[in-house]
């Protein structure tokens, strides 16, 4: 167990290591909206492109920040039911969450956006729009983002096991990033 439990912390890390990516695709895409909202207004100029890259930047953040959502116990769930639950009886709908849901639909979205990416990225396709940009980089972060998912749920599913065995404790509220 120790050995997964070391898996798990690594996961977790590469999970953080995106979210940082996708904190900072945060930044760069509000700028790029004060760029072409000025431009826009004040210069009477704009692009295709720049209306592209924000919802391309914004398929990054989403992409990228689902899996440390996860980590972190961060994403939507139903809590009517789950906050009356006892933890151990959390960690078991956890369980089947992760291993009949979480899991198959992430590697089911892998397996249908890999041949979309690869088809973008083999005929260079472009947007219709004037001035658009290449498709094949924001294509990528479907398989990309849906892989960090699966193994963020691996991650998640060996630290509900540990717990349940009592190799660790496991918080099962809400925890902040920077904890």
């Amino acid at each position: 167990m120790n050995h997964l439990l070391a898996l798990s912390r690594q996961i977790d890390r590469i999970s953080r290591t995106a979210a940082q990516l996708a904190v900072l695709l945060v930044l760069v895409c509000a700028l790029i909206s004060v760029g072409n909202a000025l431009s826009r207004y004040a210069f009477d100029l704009s692009s295709n492109a720049w209306l592209e890259m924000q919802w391309y930047l914004f398929a990054g953040i989403v992409m990228l920040g689902a899996a440390h959502l996860l980590c972190i116990n961060g994403h939507i769930r139903v809590d009517l039911l789950y906050l009356r639950l006892a933890q151990r009886q959390r960690m078991m709908l956890d369980l089947f969450g992760l291993l009949f849901f979480v899991i198959p639909f992430s590697i089911m979205m892998v397996l249908y956006a890999w041949p979309w990416y690869l088809e973008a990225w083999t005929i260079g396709e472009r947007s219709a729009n004037a001035g658009g940009l290449i498709r094949w980089p924001v294509k990528i972060l479907m398989p990309i983002g849906f892989g960090l998912l699966i193994l963020q749920a691996i991650s998640e599913i060996i630290k509900r096991l540990a717990a349940l065995q009592g190799k660790i404790t496991l918080d099962m509220q809400y925890q902040r990033p920077d904890q």
